[in-house]
């Protein structure tokens, strides 16, 4: 199984897609067996603090993973999440690269709460070109290349096209259910204006909530992978990363994309883009977007007689980031 590194085309992406499923599903299966395991067991490591938690079994998922990949694509580059917490720091190149995250949801992996899943991403040219995320907890199944949409299948059925049901209008954020992250960074100079970011999407500005925006409510999946898919679904109308890294986002930004969503990177990449006299295409993943750390993902709106859906997905993004302060990741 090959592929020509130097020119990957659909037919290629189309075979790699089906090699993707497969791996996903028996990575599924390990990671099933894991979470039985480990509810018995107090098996738990921490990287930076007692929120950022990593298993055995994310290191077991992984070299499952990377194995397979390098037998059946020898010439591909790798990012995993657990190789890179390890030491191994790849560059982001033109050539075909997957970009893994063995169990995203760790936290909810070791709970029991079954909104946990694989990543499998992968990169061509610096973007991401074909997404794979599978909650074996659900038996759910996302995919989508660049250029052919993306699809849920559940179970044994047949593929879903995403989103589900026709997109509706999205006047405000008034009106928008909102998933966010707390991530890792527990401290104060991340907590604090975060909690004050979800303070004002939530509060009512007629009961002394300055800049509230009162949005219909928030969600917190605990999966970023997870949460870009149930945007690409249409369950979600935007999601804001803050603390995520390229292997929790690759695979869901190829999935979200290809269901009309748009990605948008931190406050300062949609600034510079919607600068007067700007060039930039807000909605472009360049390689600083997918490394930036920071991701803010919206769902397909439907044109209107006053306005495109393009322009509407920009109105929410302005609005949001207008709402919400800048934080830093470590």
């Amino acid at each position: 199984m090959s592929a020509d590194v130097q020119t990957l085309k659909s037919v290629d992406l189309r075979s790699i897609l089906t090699f993707t499923i497969k791996l996903a599903r028996t990575a599924g299966t390990l990671i099933l067996e894991g979470s039985q395991a480990i509810q018995s067991t107090s098996d738990v490591n921490e990287k930076k603090n007692s929120v950022d938690l990593v298993t055995e079994y994310d290191v077991a998922v992984e070299e499952l993973v990377k194995n397979e990949i390098f037998e059946a694509y020898p010439s591909f580059k790798f990012i995993g999440e657990e190789s890179y917490s390890s030491g191994t720091r790849n560059e982001l190149t033109d050539e075909p690269t997957y970009c893994v995250d063995p169990i995203d949801g760790t936290t909810n992996f070791v709970h029991g709460f079954p909104f946990a899943c694989i990543s499998l991403g992968l990169i061509y040219q610096k973007r991401p070109v074909l997404g794979v995320i599978y909650n074996p907890f659900l038996d759910h199944l996302y995919t989508a290349i660049e250029g052919q949409g993306s699809f849920l299948t559940r179970g044994n059925s047949q593929p879903l096209k995403l989103p589900l049901t026709k997109p509706k209008s999205l006047s405000s954020l008034r009106k928008a259910l909102l998933a966010l992250g707390w991530a890792s960074d527990r401290g104060k100079k991340m907590l604090v204006p975060k909690s004050d970011s979800f303070l004002r999407l939530a509060g009512d500005p007629a009961d002394g909530i300055t800049g509230g925006r009162m949005a219909h409510s928030i969600r917190s999946l605990g999966s970023t992978a997870l949460n870009c898919c149930m945007v690409a679904q249409g369950g979600i109308d935007l999601f804001w990363g803050t603390d995520s890294w390229p292997w929790d986002v690759c695979a869901g930004i190829v999935i979200a994309q290809e269901a009309g969503g748009v990605v948008v990177g931190s406050h300062a990449a949609l600034a510079a883009a919607t600068s007067t006299g700007s060039s930039i295409d807000p909605f472009k993943v360049t390689p600083d977007v997918l490394t930036g750390r920071k991701y803010l993902v919206i769902r397909a709106i439907p044109d209107t007689p006053n306005e495109t859906g393009r322009e509407a997905q920009l109105r929410i993004a302005r609005d949001f980031y207008e709402t919400v302060e800048d934080v830093e990741s470590k």
